[in-house]
């Protein structure tokens, strides 16, 4: 099962690899005068990455023959809708100032274009696969200190500077005119001629090249030099931190086993204490192991898709503006990995001596896409009131639940099934007695809160600095292509919660209480609490996103990635926990 399931999502990322292979390797050749695509994409608050609409959502000029293009999921997902553009710019033909069209805005259009002038909103086009962006206006407000004394401004003219190599279009700008304008202040009808240049110009850029532009601002020698040295310096932290803890534990330890191999050389009777007290104890189930083993299940499974993620980012499937790949590969590698989630949970489940592993299997399959598909709802009926391009068409809506029903959940069964029928037994070095021992009363700090916020603290200043870039990306216009320090920063962070994990779990058994199972799930998955705690700090103090729709995107979606690493971090730091259980028990005697 294990490996069939391997091959399976290894043959999926060929696909997607093969889906989004790079816009250079198709033929992006042209002659003097041939059409060269261009596409009208999305305008929104350029604040609001979320709240985007329609381009001729706005009363721009229409010729008549607007042609919708194709998407794929992903770009669709992504909400991008790219209808033909108004604007004709054929290779090496140069344009100056040709009208597009004259129109007499009514009031009701001038109220819609000044609103939209108001909230700073960008448009953005796609010139042979190329982004453009640009703002449709522009406020003035020099010398003014009243916002009712604001003048409002249309812009009418669009220049585009083109370069290109030989048959080829490298590079696109479009700049507009700050002297050719209409004014939008009052509430009147107006008579706007829009009209555009096009300048051509000869670059030496080979086309191979021509999308790094675009990944430049992230990759500048002075911001890279910040952007390591920040890490680094990160990274030597925890680990110095994390070197100190593991060596006063495996000093305590190794104390631990000279103590009690001298207990066991003295009088047999002398009454233990500490963590071998509780050795008929520290292996009995916990409870709710139904809930244990399908959070079990769906941490791995998201563990398997981050890794799997990560190894498309490197190869370099996720390059700027590759729209809609990493949507696709979520939604196809998570659908492949379920069976990955029906396996494990099911399999530690039979090993907990459940019986009902139906309901089980059920469980594992919700408890992720439960909140996931919840939030969908509420996010999606947002966007739907908005008229926003985040709403998604019924036919994109049809084609997930498709995947789910046709490949998710099949392959949910199929790995509970497999797991049922692995009849491996749950490896205990030491019995479990037939009563558990009563817990010692603990102070207050070694109860599950404090603990949960110990443990969340350290992993969590481990990817601290990261997260800023991640959340410029995700919800700003940076573009992130760093994926190799993403990747060593995840693998510190995974080390750290697995460590941090163990030690409190040694100190919980330390001070006998035997009741680690839950608590070194929820140790582990608490980086998520602290990930969402930033989320907080991040809008209110680093962005300037506002309005419902927005705020109900960002803090949505936002509270499922949390969740997610809270899965996957829990299944981490319980696994370490487990490893490091059996070894101790294993290396003492126990009667």
């Amino acid at each position: 099962m294990g490996r069939s399931m391997i091959h399976l999502i290894t043959l999926s990322l060929f696909l997607v690899a093969a889906t989004h292979v790079r816009s250079d390797a198709s033929d992006h050749r042209y002659s003097d005068g041939d059409a060269v695509p261009l596409y009208a994409n999305k305008v929104g608050p350029f604040h609001n990455p979320s709240e985007t609409y329609r381009y001729l959502d706005l009363p721009f000029c229409k010729t008549g023959h607007e042609k919708e293009k194709t998407e794929a999921l992903g770009e669709v997902l992504n909400g991008d809708r790219l209808v033909s553009a108004p604007y004709e710019l054929k290779f090496r033909k140069e344009k100056d100032s040709k009208v597009v069209c004259k129109k007499t805005l009514t009031r009701e259009e001038v109220t819609l274009f000044r609103e939209a002038v108001k909230k700073d909103y960008y448009f953005q086009m796609y010139y042979d696969d190329l982004p453009i962006w640009g703002f449709i206006g522009t406020v003035d407000k020099e010398g003014k200190t009243d916002p009712s004394e604001y003048k409002y401004f249309l812009y009418k003219h669009i220049q585009f500077d083109v370069l290109y190599n030989k048959d080829r279009v490298i590079e696109i700008s479009a700049r507009m005119d700050p002297h050719s304008v209409v004014d939008l202040t009052e509430d009147k009808e107006v008579d706007v001629e829009f009209f555009y240049t096009v300048k051509w110009k000869e670059t030496d850029i080979p086309f191979e090249k021509r999308m790094e532009k675009y990944s430049q601002s992230s990759s500048l020698p002075h911001h890279l030099e910040i952007h390591w040295f920040s890490i680094i310096n990160s990274c030597v932290t925890v680990l110095l931190l994390t070197g100190f803890l593991a060596t006063i534990l495996m000093r305590v330890l190794k104390n631990d086993f000279m103590k009690y191999a001298q207990d066991e050389e003295a009088a047999d009777d002398q009454e233990e204490t500490g963590w071998k007290y509780i050795h008929g104890d520290v292996f009995r189930f916990p409870k709710f192991k139904s809930i244990f083993a399908a959070a079990l299940g769906s941490g791995t499974q998201l563990f398997t898709l981050t890794i799997f993620i990560f190894m498309l980012a490197l190869v370099g499937v996720f390059y700027p503006y590759n729209r809609g790949a990493l949507f696709t590969a979520l939604v196809v590698i998570y659908a492949l990995t379920s069976g990955i989630a029906g396996y494990t949970a099911t399999s530690f489940y039979i090993q907990l001596e459940g019986s009902n592993w139906v309901r089980n299997l059920l469980l594992t399959g919700c408890l992720f896409c439960g909140p996931l598909f919840l939030m969908f709802c509420f996010l999606n009926t947002v966007a739907i009131a908005y008229s926003a391009t985040a709403a998604l068409p019924f036919g994109t809506i049809c084609v997930i639940v498709l995947i789910w029903t046709l490949v998710t959940s099949p392959l949910l069964v199929l790995g509970g099934i497999a797991g049922k029928n692995s009849k491996t037994e749950f490896q205990a070095p030491v019995r479990t007695t037939k009563y558990p021992r009563e817990i010692p009363p603990l102070p207050w700090y070694r109860s599950t809160i404090p603990q949960m916020a110990m443990a969340g603290f350290l992993p969590f200043s481990a990817i601290y600095i990261e997260l800023y870039y991640i959340f410029a990306s995700v919800w700003g216009h940076r573009i992130y292509t760093i994926y190799s320090i993403l990747f060593i920063v995840f693998i510190i962070l995974l080390i750290v919660t697995a460590f941090i994990t163990v030690a409190l779990t040694y100190f919980q058994l330390a001070a006998e209480d035997h009741e680690w199972w839950w608590r070194s799930f929820l140790c582990g998955g608490s980086t998520g609490l602290f990930i969402y705690g930033y989320c907080l700090y991040y809008y209110y103090a680093r962005s300037d996103m506002s309005g419902f729709m927005q705020t109900s995107f960002f803090f949505g979606y936002m509270a499922c990635i949390c969740y997610g690493f809270f899965l996957m971090l829990g299944s981490v730091g319980f696994r370490a926990s487990l490893l490091f259980v059996r070894h101790i028990y294993r290396s003492i005697k126990c009667e």
